[in-house]
């Protein structure tokens, strides 16, 4: 991602993760650039060039490490091929942790102040490190009896969802149907409102679920017409509860809308 950024401005880099940890100058996108070995001896297991594994043990340090001193992962510089005042970054994959070393005339690692010329790519390291967001998806079906709820013969219900007539939602979230026989979806439960689920003892988690359709489409699947009603007949005295709704979570029948586009 940033060898070009590095390239010309420091003659070795060492990017330290948990799981791969860099070096810019076996790396092909090193290669590629010119970059010229530098006796650098890692330690850890090698997997492609420039890709080491099991550097240090996982931790809360350097690149999701236990290092505190990122020279601890590295070897004697080969004499043969290293030389005095050869530079070297050491950055985590985060851009937390950055240390700027240079060789001594016995080729050991010096710590010297940071240039100008690489804290920006160490800034912009950080920068693309965005906050993560943990996505719980819900994945559930619709029975025969939750059916038999809504038509009086089950499977025209199937077939009205499977030919996009009837569009599924999970508490308002748009949902996606996956292929196949029956009633099957996935939802994202950070759309869909707070304190949606129940449970009862089967044992088994009870969601909500909502079919959404035309009156006359309603009506050609065997629905119960003689119980159907405006949503204004329903006052708040028989269980009506009303829940803000998500602003991104579209009207399950919008003409091109999320809906339409998870339709099987």
């Amino acid at each position: 991602m940033f060898a070009k950024q590095w390239f010309g401005k420091v003659d070795d880099v060492v990017v330290v993760d948990d799981h791969i940890t860099g070096v810019l100058s076996e790396h092909q996108a090193g290669k590629l650039l010119g970059v010229p070995e530098t006796g650098i001896k890692l330690k850890g297991r090698r997997s492609t060039p420039g890709r080491y594994f099991q550097v240090a043990e996982p931790g809360t340090s350097w690149g999701g490490t236990n290092l505190d001193d990122p020279l601890s992962i590295l070897g004697k510089f080969n004499a043969k091929i290293a030389w005095p005042g050869l530079r070297l970054l050491m950055v985590s994959t985060t851009g937390e942790h950055c240390t700027y070393f240079e060789l001594d005339a016995s080729l050991k690692p010096r710590e010297t102040d940071l240039p100008a010329s690489l804290r920006e790519s160490v800034a912009r390291i950080r920068e693309n490190c965005e906050p993560a967001l943990c996505k719980v998806l819900f994945m559930a079906g619709a029975g025969g009896s939750l059916r038999a709820g809504v038509t009086e013969n089950p499977v025209k219900l199937t077939h009205s969802v499977r030919d996009a007539l009837t569009r599924v939602t999970c508490g308002g979230a748009p949902v996606y149907v996956w292929p196949g026989g029956g009633i099957t979806f996935m939802a994202d439960v950070t759309r869909m409102p707070g304190n949606a689920f129940g449970y009862v003892p089967t044992p088994a988690l009870v969601a909500p679920i909502e079919f959404t359709l035309k009156l006359a489409d309603y009506a050609a699947l065997g629905g119960y017409m003689d119980n159907v009603r405006p949503l204004s007949s329903i006052s708040t005295g028989e269980g009506r509860k009303r829940l803000t709704a998500r602003t991104d979570n579209p009207w399950p029948i919008e003409p091109g809308g999320e809906g339409e586009k998870n339709k099987i």
